[in-house]
């Protein structure tokens, strides 16, 4: 099984982050940061939060649902604001998006909110709202199930430090999976953390018996050169003992967020 983890930055490089989706023919793809509006049939929306402005897809969920029509498609809103186009205001969804082929049936999900609640009428101030989805998978391969948990973490404008907040999250996490999760699957959280290798959160990720595969193949980052600040590490894929993993990487080139994809394909 392939599985792909990426924070797609809003879409701002798309089409190239679509075209690289298409080309990693990925089974299981978990996006962060993807927006849904039914209110515009604008392609391009702008995005301002203070001395912040640029360009976002307004319906990133949609242009990738449209090009993996052998995947089955869910998105997850964790907030709704305004953005603006050319014709006027725009409003949208924020969230999470997760696609998986169709002949891997999805016999189990949740979605839950681990860090405050949705919010509906405006971005506001962060920390903002953050949702997590897992996803329990039949492999008719092994016959065997695997469980995929997948977030984008609390983003704090001072930094990626440990934070009772971030602690808060990392403890719903593990609630959340506990849901779905059965101690002899398969399991595995990945996405945008927002934290540092040395985050206490990692330890509470440990109760489930999972390892970061970022820090253990010792890879010295995880952003690209679209990201400017010099903390370098947000994203990470762990696993449970049960997987065995073929590949991981870190993918460098091609750059399309300000991510880097993590790719990882196991059995």
């Amino acid at each position: 099984m392939k599985l792909l983890s990426l924070n797609c930055w809003a879409g701002r490089l798309f089409p190239s982050l679509r075209d690289y989706i298409l080309s990693e023919n990925a089974d299981v793809i978990c996006l962060q940061e993807v927006l849904r509006s039914d209110t515009t049939e604008a392609e391009w929306v702008t995005y301002r939060d203070g001395h912040l402005e640029y360009q976002q897809r307004a319906n990133l969920f949609e242009d990738m649902r449209a090009v993996l029509p052998d995947h089955d498609a869910f998105f997850c809103t964790s907030m709704r604001g305004e953005l603006s186009a050319d014709t006027g205001p725009v409003w949208a969804e924020f969230g999470l998006a997760t696609f998986v082929r169709r002949g891997l049936p999805v016999i189990g999900q949740a979605m839950d909110f681990i860090h405050d609640q949705y919010r509906h009428d405006g971005w506001g101030p962060h920390p903002r709202p953050r949702n997590a989805h897992v996803v329990r998978i039949h492999d008719p391969e092994t016959g065997k199930p695997t469980t995929i948990a997948h977030l984008h973490g609390l983003r704090r404008e001072d930094g990626k430090h440990d934070t009772p907040e971030r602690l808060a999250q990392a403890h719903q996490l593990v609630g959340l999976i506990n849901r779905l999760w059965r101690p002899n699957d398969k399991l595995i959280v990945c996405g945008d953390l927002n934290l540092m290798p040395d985050s206490a959160t990692f330890e509470i990720l440990q109760s489930l018996g999972l390892t970061d595969l970022v820090t253990a193949g010792a890879f010295t980052g995880t952003r690209t050169s679209y990201y400017t600040k010099p903390e370098r590490f947000a994203d990470y894929i762990l696993v449970s003992r049960q997987i065995d993993v073929s590949r991981f990487e870190v993918i460098r080139d091609p750059e399309v967020s300000d991510h880097c994809p993590l790719l990882l394909e196991f059995t």
